[in-house]
């Protein structure tokens, strides 16, 4: 069974997902600490169905919630209800993995214009005339 769409082609199954219900931190109303309302994801990029690029891209993308053993581990305790926490990891998850995917776009080296240079140091030496007319005067 289909649990997660990550692209059109890459789909994450239901066994590839560990969900760990725990108690909510944090003050709370009457059922606080009764109810395990908050949940702890987990994904073992290893032994997941994702290609070998994804997971090798994973492995090296630094994020706290990617562990040394190549588990990412998503708490979320934003909503009251266990459905809905478990909805909003499933969403950061994808996020997560979306943004190690991501290629970032190459940085391309270029000059000041000769304009911008002119104006900057204009504005230095009006600065420098504006600081020299602090000085004490000399009758």
């Amino acid at each position: 069974m289909l649990l997660l769409d990550i692209t059109e082609t890459i789909h994450l199954a239901d066994w590839e997902i560990e969900f760990q219900p725990i108690r909510a931190q944090g003050s709370g109303g009457q059922n606080v600490n009764k109810v395990a309302s908050a949940v702890h994801l987990r994904f073992d990029i290893h032994r997941s169905s994702l290609p070998p690029a994804y997971k090798e891209r994973l492995l090296n993308y630094s994020d706290q919630r990617i562990n040394q053993d190549g588990v990412i581990v998503i708490k979320a305790q934003r909503f009251r209800t266990l459905e809905m926490n478990k909805e909003d990891a499933l969403l950061r998850l994808k996020e997560l993995i979306q943004l190690a995917i991501k290629q970032a776009k190459p940085r391309r080296a270029t000059k000041p214009t000769k304009g911008s240079q002119r104006r900057r140091v204009d504005e230095k030496t009006q600065r420098g005339k504006t600081k020299a007319l602090r000085n004490k005067v000399d009758f």
